[in-house]
């Protein structure tokens, strides 16, 4: 029983360590060749970054696959980690409700005091 959780330990460990690998080598050409064509400044919020924060801006595929690398960068835009994450909640959200623009709602047209005046004469006479 314990050899066979090695082996699959084993087999997980090396499959996610191939998983790695293959991200960090297809990240490196997007990522760098993206930091050489824009300026290192947040799309969205305008964040500027320096060597010593770099590694907070993030690549974003603007139809988000990560397969499509135009080396022209057309796909790309630099987010920061925190406009990055909201992209892709509003993306997951899309995918889930069908929509990310808000729907217009109706006026309402419930008015509670319409009739506050009447409702208070009613009371006064009820009193002694």
């Amino acid at each position: 029983m314990s050899d066979k959780k090695t082996v699959n330990t084993e087999k997980m460990d090396r499959l996610l360590a191939e998983q790695r690998s293959y991200i960090a080598q297809r990240e490196s050409g997007y990522r760098e060749k993206s930091l050489t064509l824009y300026p290192w400044i947040c799309g969205r919020c305008s964040r500027e970054f320096t060597r010593t924060n770099l590694r907070e801006l993030t690549v974003h595929h603007r139809d988000h696959n990560h397969d499509n690398n135009p080396s022209d960068g057309s796909n790309w835009e630099l987010l920061c980690v925190y406009c990055h994450d909201e992209e892709h909640t509003k993306f997951v959200d899309f995918v889930r409700y069908g929509s990310t623009e808000q729907t217009e709602v109706a006026a309402a047209t419930f008015s509670p005091f319409a009739d506050l005046k009447e409702k208070m004469k009613q009371d006064s006479s009820k009193k002694p």
